[in-house]
């Protein structure tokens, strides 16, 4: 009978055993079949996140909602769909310009009103992604997180910026926005200005000429004056640096909070127009423009800015296109006095989205894929599009593995200043109110040093116009 009964045990281990085999050579002929469809990458992952986080789209809705104030994310949807035929959904987009003030309150209205016409996918600009992330709309973002994507894990992968995470963690600790952008800023300047003033334009001697710290920047530009030169253009080409370089934001627990350093620009601003350091041009001017080709009122020796400036502003306003051209050939990179950003856009999700999934997958691509096929790979590069030119990008793995060399500064590679730049920027000191409260400071600080006021007066009438005109407490 025992043995009677091994044997049995014995029989049914061994069909189990075949079963399972059966099983495997199953699925494995599903899988190397030549008539089985094999997954990609991207079917893999949204597989995952439906099965871990239970995440499905609407079948009904076939279309994806954009909301943006220029037409640059659009077109990067537009691309995603262009180079993944089988993603399901229609790009519908509302591009409203922020000019006038018309775009936050149509995207208002429209995260409000919900319905088949809400965005899935809206932008916002530094001057008010707080706003959107932390502030008086943050409730309408959802977490990166609750759409499936692996934040964690691919922040380290792609070593995102630190301060645009910072800027896009809302105030429950979870990342609802990132930038595509990296607008950690250099300071750019002039080669033969640099050579004719110190014997070289190498950067990393120039880096220790104008910093770090303010000190040693002003000593430069003493030195600069002497050969008949403007160290910078204007007073904002500093200002970015000195917001941006601050460690508080203009609004602390409800309260006006003026940082010292934000406070030391009426001062160094002061200086700057007292000693002539500069041409006292204001920036997006005429004047400035024309600093940049070298046509103001004396050459002037740098700005300072992220890769944008560079790619979008000052190339197009050297006086020529290819080297040997106005200035075009005769600039350079290094690093500037103090870390600093300037500008950028994050991309948010609707927590209310109906296609969870069709939004991680476009997020992920713009935001956090390092890959040659993420869309930053092809915007550091310059390959987005025909005529494209190398740009900084959120993740310091895509830059370090990409080319920044352009002609408008001579062959350098951008990246080698601006991968420490988005390193060193910090995302800590923004407001909602950021774009209000610097329009009121930088008039009265120009109101200061044109003569018009004292330092006193425009601190006073910089305070009463913020309580004016914000629900903000002024003491």
């Amino acid at each position: 009978m025992k043995r009677f009964i091994a044997l049995l045990l014995a029989c049914v281990m061994v069909m189990a055993l075949a079963l399972t085999g059966c099983k495997k050579d199953e699925d494995t002929k599903k899988d190397t079949s030549g008539d089985a469809k094999t997954e990609s990458k991207d079917d893999d992952k949204k597989d995952d996140v439906e099965e871990v986080k239970g995440l499905e789209d609407d079948p009904s809705v076939k279309t994806l909602n954009i909301y943006a104030f220029t037409d640059e994310v659009p077109k990067m949807l537009h691309k995603y769909k262009e180079l993944h035929p089988e993603f399901p959904y229609e790009i519908k987009e509302t591009i409203i310009a922020t000019t006038d003030g018309l775009y936050q309150p149509a995207l208002d209205q429209a995260l409000a009103g919900g319905g088949a016409d809400a965005p899935d996918i809206y932008v916002a600009e530094a001057a008010f992604i707080l706003k959107y992330a932390q502030g008086d709309a943050y409730q309408y973002a959802a977490p990166y997180k609750d759409l499936g994507i692996d934040v964690d894990k691919m922040l380290a992968e792609s070593e995102i910026a630190p301060y645009t995470a910072e800027i896009g963690t809302n105030p429950d600790g979870e990342l609802v926005a990132l930038g595509y952008q990296a607008t950690g800023g250099a300071f750019i300047y002039r080669r033969s200005i640099a050579k004719d003033t110190w014997g070289t334009d190498d950067p990393a001697t120039i880096t220790g000429k104008v910093g770090p710290g303010w000190d040693k920047f002003f000593a430069a530009a003493e030195e600069l004056k002497a050969k008949g030169y403007a160290i910078i253009s204007g007073d904002g080409d500093l200002w970015h640096a000195v917001e941006n370089s601050s460690d508080q934001g203009w609004v602390v627990d409800g309260k006006l909070t003026i940082d010292p350093k934000r406070e030391e620009f009426l001062d160094l601003s002061m200086k700057l127009m007292e000693n002539g350091y500069h041409n006292d041009t204001q920036d997006w001017t005429d004047a400035w423009y024309a600093d940049m080709k070298g046509a103001g009122e004396k050459p002037v020796f740098g700005f300072f800015g992220p890769a944008w400036l560079i790619n979008y502003v000052m190339a197009g306003n050297s006086g020529g296109e290819k080297i040997g051209e106005g200035t075009y050939g005769d600039w350079a990179v290094c690093e500037p006095p103090v870390g600093f950003f300037w500008g950028g856009s994050w991309v948010l999700a609707n927590k209310d989205t109906k296609i969870p999934n069709g939004v991680a997958e476009i997020i992920e691509w713009i935001t956090l894929d390092a890959t040659e096929n993420g869309l930053q790979y092809m915007w550091a590069n310059g390959t987005f599009e025909e005529g494209g030119t190398p740009d900084a990008v959120a993740s310091g793995a895509v830059m370090k593995v990409a080319d920044g060399s352009v002609d408008f500064l001579n062959g350098q590679n951008m990246f080698e200043a601006f991968v420490p730049a988005g390193e060193f920027a910090n995302g800590k000191n923004l407001t909602q109110y950021d774009e209000t409260i610097n329009n009121h400071f930088r008039g009265q600080v120009r109101e200061y040093t044109a003569g018009n006021k004292t330092r006193e007066a425009a601190l006073a009438d910089f305070k009463q116009l913020v309580a004016d005109n914000l629900d903000v407490i002024v003491d």
